[in-house]
């Protein structure tokens, strides 16, 4: 709760904020190795650039020290990388009509990340509290299988699908999912610090109209040539 009122979250909108992002997802998977070395050191996909995407930076007196990116998927705007990867799984869910969120590129500075160990806790509330604002009927996340302990513990989340190979990345992911409004008064009641008002999830999540009706169709994905050499 003291980390939290140190920290400012909120949606990367300008050029310069979204590249510091890129720049370091790109430390934070290189480091993990589940990318190639680039020579740009940065590191996006065209999922970044859909409009049901929100793309958050979290920063420590004005330093950015973690990023995570939440797609909100519905029937009219049925895109994300999770649903690429596990298309069979969730698919279904939006032909349902249904509205689920999708939780991907979560990372944080490593040297801070040491110094806080809150940090990670504070940036996954993001999501929670994305699940809170929209009020998906599914929320999912596209998780290495040595952090399932993490989301397990966390959100009460389960596995729903084993790893797979996943856009953008060498190593493979699975899929977890919780339903929020069925785990939201335990998750509360453990971490407090994941409350929060509607005036904080508005600021957070609404847009002006035009930016919510206007969805950019996803191309045919293509890969840097090193990703695509490293079995991406």
């Amino acid at each position: 709760m003291r980390l939290l009122d140190r920290l400012d979250c909120r949606q990367a909108d300008s050029g310069e904020e979204r590249q510091a992002i890129f720049r370091l997802r790109y430390q934070a998977y290189l480091r993990e190795g589940a990318i190639e070395p680039h020579i740009s050191e940065s590191f996006s996909d065209r999922y970044d650039e859909m409009t049901n995407a929100y793309l958050f930076g979290v920063y420590l007196d004005d330093d950015l020290v973690s990023s995570i990116r939440i797609h909100m998927v519905c029937q009219d705007h049925p895109y994300s990388p999770s649903v690429d990867a596990f298309r069979d799984i969730l698919q279904p869910e939006i032909d349902a009509g249904k509205t689920i969120t999708d939780t991907s590129r979560f990372v944080t500075d490593e040297k801070l990340s040491r110094l806080h160990r809150g940090l990670p806790y504070i940036t996954v509330r993001l999501p929670w509290l994305a699940a809170r604002h929209f009020r998906p009927g599914q929320a999912f996340a596209a998780v290495r299988p040595e952090h399932q302990a993490f989301y397990r513990r966390t959100f009460n989340c389960r596995m729903i699908c084993g790893p797979r190979p996943y856009p953008g990345l060498t190593k493979p992911l699975c899929l977890m999912a919780t339903r929020p409004s069925t785990a939201a008064e335990d998750v509360q009641r453990r971490y407090p610090h994941f409350r929060s008002s509607f005036s904080e999830r508005r600021l957070l999540f609404e847009r002006e109209p035009a930016q919510s009706t206007l969805i950019q169709k996803p191309a045919p994905a293509t890969l840097p040539p090193e990703l695509k050499a490293a079995g991406a």
